[in-house]
């Protein structure tokens, strides 16, 4: 099945080079096309894609507070923030709204089709030097429920760059039992996205630094 991508940018030639570019993926289906914020949390309503790939700088709703509002009421939706610079506000804006990773815009191919796939895998896409600058930055209530135990493991998986099936297959089981756990965790920890749970493993000393996104990167 294909992944279905929404892409969000107020700049058309943008959109058309992205649009022409991911079609000759056939793994890839663009659903839609959006051209500032606002239409993009109503076209992730109406489309449901997998993927929304999201320009941070738009009119009328910017990106971050886009990604927010889809993240929230859309949690099965994975954004992916597109930039012109990485500037650490601005990154670490998109990743508190719920962003499970970011991309500069003059990305190469390869690294832009890995980072689709691997949010729609669900797997965390932080460089290092990135989550680096993060990791004190993304921090969850001051009192969270506890995690069960395996809900721990579930984390130390997830901020390792497991996607769903790599994790069901480590713990020997069904893959909807992750992602019922992936989601048990993002609530007790107050979490939008898969990226804030894993910065904080590494901030809380569940894994190291080096660790983190480790099977993508």
């Amino acid at each position: 099945m294909a992944i279905r991508i929404l892409i969000a940018d107020d700049h058309g030639v943008v959109r058309q080079g992205l649009r022409m570019f991911l079609s000759l993926d056939l793994d890839i289906e663009v659903v839609g096309e959006a051209t500032n914020g606002e239409e993009a949390v109503r076209m992730a309503r109406e489309l449901r894609p997998d993927v929304i790939l999201m320009d941070l700088l738009m009119p009328v709703m910017d990106g971050i507070e886009a990604t927010r509002a889809i993240r929230a009421e859309l949690p099965d939706v994975e954004v992916v923030a597109l930039t012109s610079v990485i500037e650490d506000a601005s990154v670490i804006g998109a990743v508190r709204a719920g962003a499970i990773g970011y991309l500069l815009k003059d990305t190469d191919a390869e690294e832009l089709h890995r980072a689709i796939r691997g949010a729609a895998d669900g797997q965390v896409q932080l460089a290092p030097e990135a989550a680096a600058r993060m990791v004190d930055e993304v921090r969850g209530p001051t009192s969270p429920e506890t995690l069960t135990e395996r809900e721990t493991e579930v984390l130390k998986l997830l901020a390792r760059g497991k996607a769903n099936k790599q994790i069901a297959r480590a713990l020997s089981v069904e893959e909807k039992t992750v992602k019922t756990h992936v989601s048990s965790i993002l609530t007790k920890l107050g979490f939008q996205s898969r990226t804030q749970a894993a910065l904080h493993a590494v901030r809380t000393g569940l894994v190291g630094i080096d660790e983190l996104n480790e099977e993508s990167w």
